[in-house]
């Protein structure tokens, strides 16, 4: 993560990591280029309601962005490539599983079931940022959504900006098993992979992707998975594809094996990527 201690210069490198020249960034936000060249010198501190449409066409972080476009800016690190904030070099990493452990009756009221028609446009915005996604896995992840509400899930902030997402997907063991032997791609899942996990045991759930903006939001969206296989009684295998670094070591902890994994590879951002396949359950880690 770097820290950054300014608006300016948190703009500066999301329009380097977006490939946007300042006329670009201009047009998307509706100002002209000298606004942007004020707001990245420093010389004038963004406006309210120009700081939510960055928010909102952005995709950054609404806490991060107040902390830095303040007259009394609270440094704060950021990561472009998992998009993920924290106020300290101490709380950047990903937390050991057991922390998830300790408070798992606490709730959050800012999780939600996805409502796709009108979620659809945040989560396509954030898959774009590293693959293309085509129209046949948003039918998927649509059928998804109403056959296992449980486990796909939005976050905002307090103040009901978005924060995160978790897509996880009930397959059929046919095309789980392809998955894993290499047989399918996760991009050639189509809806007719989706199936109700009522019809089939073990029943499958397929980790589309989880992403969250900071470890406490984190903290709140794994805490709805492990209560959801708490109290599941059916035998299950969960998986999935993988590419972020900084949940390798936590996957682990939590029961999940690496059944296969890649060479190192760019995405479509020029981001660094680790590909792994996982499949497990999570009865060891939830045992009193």
């Amino acid at each position: 993560m770097k820290r950054y201690e300014s608006i300016g210069e948190l703009l500066i490198d999301y329009r380097a990591f977006n490939n946007l020249s300042q006329t670009d960034f201009a047009d998307l936000l509706k100002v002209d280029t000298r606004t942007i060249q004020r707001w990245e010198r420093g010389q004038t501190l963004v406006k309210s309601e120009k700081e939510e449409e960055i928010v909102v066409k952005t995709l950054l972080p609404y806490q991060l962005v107040r902390n830095l476009n303040a007259a009394v800016v609270i440094p704060t690190f950021y990561d472009f490539r998992i998009r993920k904030y924290s106020l300290s070099e101490i709380s950047n990493e990903t937390p050991d599983a057991l922390w998830f452990k300790r408070e798992l009756a606490s709730k959050n009221k800012n999780i939600r079931t996805i409502d796709f028609s009108f979620d659809k446009k945040y989560l396509v915005k954030y898959f774009e940022f590293q693959k293309e996604v085509p129209n046949s896995i948003l039918k998927a992840i649509e059928k998804g959504i109403k056959l296992l509400p449980e486990l796909n899930l939005i976050i905002t902030d307090d103040s009901g900006y978005y924060s995160g997402h978790s897509i996880v997907l009930p397959i059929k063991q046919s095309t789980f098993l392809k998955m894993k032997n290499k047989e399918l791609r996760e991009d050639e899942l189509t809806e007719n992979d989706v199936v109700s996990n009522h019809t089939q045991e073990p029943q499958v759930f397929y980790n589309y992707e989880i992403s969250v903006d900071c470890n406490t939001n984190l903290y709140y969206m794994v805490r709805e998975f492990l209560s959801f296989f708490k109290n599941l009684k059916s035998k299950y295998i969960y998986g999935g594809y993988v590419f972020r670094y900084d949940t390798y070591k936590m996957n682990e902890q939590v029961g999940l094996n690496v059944v296969w994994e890649e060479e190192p590879r760019l995405d479509k951002s020029g981001i660094e990527i680790f590909p792994r396949f996982y499949e497990g359950t999570f009865e060891e880690y939830l045992k009193e």
